[in-house]
Parts: structure tokens; sequence; C-alpha cells
């Protein structure tokens, strides 16, 4: 199959395009309006459909005679456990626990939030909303109260789903106490919160809403799947907005299930029956479409890894999950390997597992830097593929569609537009740039399916957000180029550019340059204010573990490295070595908090934030490096 051509009618036919695909499902009512608007003009896709998600990732194929095969993989070192799951075991749990949940008054239409660290118990809890129509809304495992309680107020859930705890490598989180405090301050409460105890050891407090998991499963019968309108929305998922309120975005129903059942085969390039892991959290938009929904739809066997890269208990886990359990296709994000990199840069442990099974690695989350690429090749000898999306898309916008021609790779770059994304770099003022200039990443309308519906009861501040900039347009917030041959490059969000002395520079381009000397294991470049120039660049350089380089010759090395690659005009003179970048749980590096420090502007920590003791250590750093207002 040719790219180009399959690419090309995708958007020269969308209707058809996408209906050949929306026909591979079981639908209760096949839809025969493809493509319509909402009130604004907005896409609609399959609007007059119905259908039912967890129907088709669970009964449909207990019903052709898969019900034995592997579902879930539980495999979570931090509690030394492995636990196997079929699709009938699967079944049993969550149409029993739908029964559950509409004993508890819960019926279509609702919203429920689910707050669990990445236990069986979270992929149960969604499917069994989907079940009988509820719109899920995970928040991450662990987030502060006054954030889930941002999210309560928001999305006003009947009940929410919990569990005793999460365990952030050795450290045990009660996740009950959390629960009722952001209840508490809330102004809307939840009827219920039903808690699935762990029994690890952490604090329930007992109160008047709580509603035993594992009691509530057991005298409650299996209940059928309720048929959902096509539009009917999925899940909320929030993602933060620059005011600080996070954005709800919204997922349909009918739109979604088509295409993700459609990038597994074609982006993915994974049969059904073998295993699919995606390392990331159900909280993020990764773990709803690539660790829960995408594969089950695909009938592959999904991981649902309770662990990190590095510490449980070393930088080998990786490698031992893909060879334990026949991984076939791999999904992380950047900075996890670059983490593993640090800790292992000789990849001593890769040599110790049998890869074979593995036939090629995705990369997305935050651009991959060409030295983390790289170093993946020269150890694991699979197609190492970077690609991009977003939460708002909910699936890929850039890629190698390896399913459909396997492209060269070309370093820095995510790919070439996925089916249906017209994607478009204009200027400021929405005219189309030529190739090889930056500008802003926009996709024309209609957006292909899947992608958001909205946000959450808020129309305004999604037309404000996404589509009054460049009318008829999506714009995606990220600055991008393309090159000759139709590859797309990301620079990172049009706030990650600096302007020195009136010349914006891409802070992505010199991250790059800083990654590719052999002493750092990852960097950061943010701008920092100058009196003379407006900013200056600085970048923050983690070391490699071993590396006996000093900071006088690392700084002098780095700063002529760029001088080289784009000129004295960068004006990058200071690179500080700290032991970690303060980061999301996701991996993104929190380069705005970086820049607020150093500048001495009022900050807010993220509710996201990895660890925040790191903001002492970089507050450490910049004072002893006399940095911006530490000078």
């Amino acid at each position: 199959m040719n790219y180009n051509e399959f690419y090309q009618r995708s958007l020269d036919d969308p209707e058809g395009f996408w209906k050949e695909q929306a026909d591979v499902l079981k639908w209760y009512k096949r839809p025969q309006t493809i493509l319509s608007e909402d009130k604004n003009g907005y896409p609609l896709w399959f609007a007059d459909g119905e259908l039912n998600i967890c129907y088709l990732t669970i009964d449909k194929h207990i019903e052709d005679g898969y019900g034995d095969q592997i579902a879930f993989i539980y495999d979570s070192p931090v509690t030394q456990t492995i636990r196997k799951y079929t699709f009938h075991e699967v079944k049993s749990e969550v149409a029993k626990l739908a029964g559950g949940l509409t004993a508890l008054g819960l019926t279509k239409g609702d919203t429920a939030v689910i707050y669990m660290p990445m236990i069986p118990q979270v992929a149960f809890a969604m499917l069994a909303c989907a079940r009988i129509g509820v719109t899920h809304s995970m928040v991450f495992g662990g987030f502060a109260p006054h954030e889930l309680a941002i999210r309560i107020d928001d999305s006003k859930p009947k009940a929410i789903i919990t569990a005793s705890s999460g365990i952030e490598i050795d450290r045990l989180i009660a996740y009950k106490p959390l629960v009722d405090e952001a209840i508490e301050m809330a102004a809307h409460k939840p009827e219920k919160v039903i808690i699935f105890n762990r029994k690890l050891g952490a604090k329930i407090p007992f109160q008047d809403y709580d509603v035993d998991y594992e009691k509530l499963v057991l005298q409650s019968e299996e209940v059928p799947c309720v048929p959902v309108a096509a539009t009917h929305p999925l899940y909320i998922l929030y993602t933060s907005g620059t005011t600080g309120k996070p954005k709800g975005i919204v997922r349909d129903t009918g739109g979604y299930a088509t295409v993700l059942k459609f990038t597994m085969q074609y982006v993915y390039d994974i049969p059904e029956g073998e295993t699919f892991w995606a390392a990331s959290d159900m909280g993020w938009a990764v773990g709803h479409s690539y660790i829960l929904y995408g594969p089950l739809l695909n009938r592959n066997t999904t991981i649902i890894f309770e662990g990190k890269p590095i510490k449980t208990p070393d930088a080998s886990t990786y490698w031992r999950i893909i060879a334990e359990h026949k991984v076939r296709i791999m999904f992380t994000a950047p900075t996890a390997i670059r983490a593993i990199k640090k800790e292992d840069p000789d990849g001593s442990f890769i040599k110790k597992y049998d890869l074979s099974h593995l036939k090629i690695q995705f990369l997305a989350g935050e651009r991959c830097d060409v030295a983390t690429l790289e170093w993946y090749r020269q150890h694991v000898p699979v197609p190492v593929i970077d690609h991009w999306w977003q939460t708002e898309s909910g699936w890929p916008m850039i890629a190698n569609m390896m399913g459909v021609e396997y492209l060269p790779v070309k370093p820095g770059s995510a790919g070439k537009p996925v089916t249906g994304y017209e994607i478009v770099i204009f200027d400021e003022n929405g005219k189309e740039l030529p190739p090889n200039e930056e500008g802003y990443v926009v996709i024309k309308l209609p957006l292909p399916p899947g992608t958001m519906l909205g946000l959450w009861e808020d129309e305004n501040r999604f037309k404000a957000g996404y589509l009054n900039r460049f009318p008829g347009y999506y714009f995606s917030g990220d600055g991008g180029y393309k090159d000759n041959e139709g590859y797309i490059y990301i620079t990172g969000r049009v706030d990650d550019v600096i302007n020195v002395a009136g010349h914006r520079l891409s802070t992505a381009e010199m991250e790059e340059i800083v990654a590719s000397h052999n002493a750092v294991a990852e960097c950061a470049v943010i701008g920092i204010n100058d009196a003379l120039k407006g900013q200056i660049p600085l970048a923050l350089a983690v070391i490699k573990s071993g590396d006996t380089t000093e900071h006088f010759q690392l700084e002098y090395e780095v700063v002529q490295l760029v001088r080289e690659k784009i000129g004295a005009v960068a004006s990058l003179r200071n690179v500080i070595v700290v032991q970690r970048l303060p980061k999301t749980r996701s991996g993104k590096i929190l380069r705005k908090l970086l820049r607020s420090i150093v500048d001495g502007e009022k900050y807010q920590i993220p509710s996201t934030i990895d660890d925040e003791t790191i903001i002492g250590e970089v507050t450490e750093a910049f004072t002893s490096y006399g940095i911006g207002v530490f000078k």
C-alpha cells in the first residue's frame, strides 16, 4: 500500500474513507449520516449511529470464540505481582461492577470520577461506566485534593470510584483522605464513593457515602451493554489550561472507536491477538487510547504496568517486561528512555534479555531528541518511531504509518500527517508558509473522527482556544515546520520560543544540540529575562551516571556546539548541572515553572508535578550558579 495515495484518499473523500473504517465495527445501529456539523459548524461523525465500546472491547471477542485469550496483564514491580485476566474474567468483573453502579442509581448520561492507581480495577471501572453509558472522568491517582475538587465541580459526578492507595516507587500514598478532602472543598457533592481496598496498610477513614468495591461487585448481577449514540460522551479528560483552570476534553464514542481500531492496524501495525504495551498511565490520553480501548478493540493483550522505567527495581524493568510478556509493539515517552539511558548508558541490562519478539518501538508525549533516538537504535535493533498527537486529538496526528508504508525515518521529525489530518504551517496572519519556515501548526477542518467533541460545558473557551485564531482551522498551540518532502518537525509549544534581541529562537532546537553532547543524559533550555537582550537562553543539564566531565569543560563545549550550529545570535552563555529536571508525571519538562523561578515571578506548583522536592533542588542550583534573580 502507498502512503501518499492512502493519505490523499482520506482528504479527497473523508466520508467514504471513514465510512469504510466504521463498517469494520459491529454497530447496534449502523450510521447513515457519516459527517454532519453541530450548531457552531464543528464536525460530528456518525451522528445517527448507535454502539457500545465496552461490547466491542470485551463481549464481541467472547462471542467470536476468544474468551480464553488474555486481555490484561497486570505487572506491578512495586508490589511484586503479575496477574493475567482472560476476556471471560474481565467481562465478569466489568458486568458485575456495572450492575453495582446501576443499583447505586447511575444511569446513561450521568458522570463518574475515577481516581485510581495503575491496577486492573481502574480498567474495570472505566469499562463498567462505558457499559451503561456513564461518562467517566479519570483523574490521575494521587492528584492534590484541590485539583480533584476542581474536576468534581466541573464534571459533577454522581459517584467517585477510588482505591485505598497508590505506590510511588517505594512510598505508599493513601487516596481516601485525599478524596474526602476534595469532596469537602468541592461545591458539588457526589452521592457515593466506591473504594477498592488494596489491603496495603493505607488509612481508610469511613464516611456515610462510602461503598466497598468488592462487596458491591460480589452482590451485584451482571448487566448487558447499553446502546449509546455515536456522539455520546465516552469520557471527559482534563488537561492543563493556560489560565490555571483545567480544560475538560470531551471524547465521543463512535468516531473514537472507529479510529482506535484503525490506528492499531495502520499506524501501530499490530495483528490481532498479539501483545501491545503502552507504558503510560490511565490518567493520560495515552492510557485511555492505547492501554485500554485501542488494544482491546483490536483484540490485543494489553499491559497495566504499576512501576517506573527505573528504580522499580532498576533500569532493566522495561526489557524484562518486553521479554517476559512477548511484547510485539511498545509505546513510551522519550523521557523514560532518557532515564534508562542515564542509569545504563552502555545498555548492559538490554543484553540480558531476549527482545526478539519486539518489532517496533513508538515514542510520543514530547519531542524525541536525536541523541535518545540514536541511543535506542544502537542498542535495540528495531524501528524507533517518533510520533505526535495531543490529548485533544486522542490519536496520532503525525506519524510514520507503519501498517501502510514504512517511510524513511528522519531524526527530529515526527513523520508525515496521519490520514484525515490536513496539516498546514501558518504565519501570524494565517498565511501558509513555504517549506523549512517555522510557524504555527494548524489543521484544516473538518478534523477526522475521534478528535475532541469540545470542552465540557465550556463552549466559549473551546472556540477561543482552538477555533477563533485561524477561522476554518484547528489551532494546535504548537510551532513547527515542514521540509521539502512533507515531513513535519514540531518545535514545541508556541510559548517555548524565546526572543533574543529581536531574533525568535526555538528552545527545542537548542535542546537538541545540548543533548547531543556525550556527557548529557537529558536537558532543558529556557529563556530567562535579560536587561540588554530581552531574553537569553539558559541550559540545565543532567549528566549521565558515571560521567566525570568537569562543569567548566561541559559549559565551554556546549556553548561552542550551540554557536557552531545556530550561531552567536543564540547567546547561550550558561549551562548549569542539576540532579533532576522538574517534570509532570507523564514526563513533560516543566519549562514554564523553571522560567518563573529563575525570573523571580510568582508561580503555582502544577498539580501534575512528579516530585515537588525538585523545586528546592533547582532553586539551590540557580542560587549557587548566581543565575537570573539569584545573581
